[in-house]
């Protein structure tokens, strides 16, 4: 059996009154059996480059549960927090939310966070569909739309072709150059958009 591995992240001081600092987080975690706990201090988690959660996923070994608060404390979206999760599931590392109750290693766990990945596919489709129609209304007025690439096509492709072939998060991000937060926000960038900027 492995380890339980805890992560915590607190943007700003005034998180505090929320019952969200990271004193609150770590004391809870240690409760719940955390042998080890990475921390993010001071990083909003809609940042992309977040260095703990970075030393967590290439500290992870098979077996181990990732343990967190709360949901939001590890993902900067629904969207990303599946993809996560499901990463973790496919190195053979568990998932855990003490305030959702969330246990990836039980069947009622994995029904709430199935539950949670088809809202976020959901609300996937929504954004492509509303990127699109902004892209043809654009289009339509005369302008090009979409958003300027900070990234080419060819880095994008590289990541999402190694990430098809299951190798590992940090080996993926090593071959791109980027950190492993920048690889997970690039392969699951609006296709819709990627299409128009490409």
């Amino acid at each position: 059996m492995g380890n339980l591995i805890g992560y915590a992240r607190v943007s700003t001081a005034k998180q505090a009154t929320h019952g969200t600092s990271l004193e609150h987080q770590e004391r809870a975690l240690t409760e719940a059996g955390a042998s080890k706990i990475f921390t993010d201090r001071g990083i909003s988690g809609a940042k992309a480059q977040r260095p703990a959660l970075d030393e967590m996923l290439k500290y992870l070994r098979p077996g181990d549960t990732v343990l967190v608060t709360r949901l939001d404390r590890l993902g900067r979206s629904m969207r990303h927090l599946v993809e996560l999760v499901n990463d973790l599931k496919s190195q053979d590392v568990g998932f855990r939310s003490l305030q959702e109750g969330i246990d990836t290693s039980n069947i009622n766990g994995q029904l709430v966070f199935n539950i949670f990945a088809s809202l976020a596919e959901f609300e996937r489709g929504l954004i492509q569909e509303r990127t699109a129609k902004g892209l043809q209304s654009a289009r339509e007025r005369g302008k090009l739309g979409g958003r300027p690439r900070k990234y080419d096509a060819e880095k994008v492709a590289l990541i999402k072709q190694m990430h098809g072939e299951g190798h590992k998060p940090q080996v993926i991000a090593n071959a791109a150059g980027v950190s492993v937060s920048t690889m997970y926000r690039l392969l699951h960038m609006d296709d819709a958009v990627q299409q128009v900027t490409t």
